[in-house]
């Protein structure tokens, strides 16, 4: 009799979670080795980068969750709200995808509602793709944006110290004019001056 410890660790019986063997399966299909880790989820690596697969049953009801969390690096500019902001954007413009900050992580999901066990292979090579390509556009567009934000503070500096440059000699005119007119007044060439001699004249005895 063969030693049952030299058996493959083969995975779990498809029927005990039917969808999670559906993932198992399309990732094998797609030349992927899947894994089960500690928390039940399908841990695999495409293109060197750890992923996951959740899956969740109940009523009938089957969602598959793709998803993947990579540490921001020190070479990322640091700004939360300028890395929130980046994940916005890409929620919003993109599709299929989800992202987030969990800590110092960046995570990217993909969540779909399986209907047919034929989509899974379909929707797991798709969301594989999709979820690079956005780890990908996140970087470059927080990248981008902290250079966009570091040219206008730039600019704007620029524009403060050039305003408060020409602001003295804007006053110089004004200041010399009025000297000017006081001085005009008390010329003994103006009518005032005039009378004044006059009047001092009139007093002499």
């Amino acid at each position: 009799m063969s030693d049952p410890t030299a058996l493959p660790n083969f995975p779990p019986p498809s029927d005990e979670h039917p969808l999670r063997g559906l993932v198992i399966d399309a990732l094998q299909d797609l030349g992927l080795e899947a894994n089960i880790d500690k928390d039940g989820d399908v841990s695999f690596k495409a293109n060197e980068q750890t992923m996951f697969v959740r899956s969740l049953e109940n009523s009938g009801v089957r969602i598959m969750r793709v998803f993947g969390q990579w540490q921001i690096g020190e070479q990322v500019p640091q700004d939360k709200v300028m890395q929130l902001s980046v994940c916005n954007d890409l929620n919003l413009s993109m599709t299929m995808v989800k992202t987030g900050l969990g800590k110092d992580n960046l995570v990217v999901t993909s969540e779909h509602l399986v209907t047919s066990d034929d989509a899974v292979k379909d929707l797991l090579g798709t969301s594989i793709q999709i979820i690079l390509a956005t780890v990908q556009q996140w970087h470059e567009r927080v990248t981008k944006l902290a250079e966009r934000i570091a040219q206008q503070r730039a600019a704007a500096q620029e524009q403060g110290a050039a305003g408060g440059a020409g602001t003295p000699g804007a006053r110089t005119p004004e200041a010399s004019t009025d000297p000017a007119a006081s001085t005009d007044s008390d010329s003994p060439g103006d009518g005032g001056g005039s009378d004044d001699s006059g009047t001092r004249e009139g007093e002499t005895p």
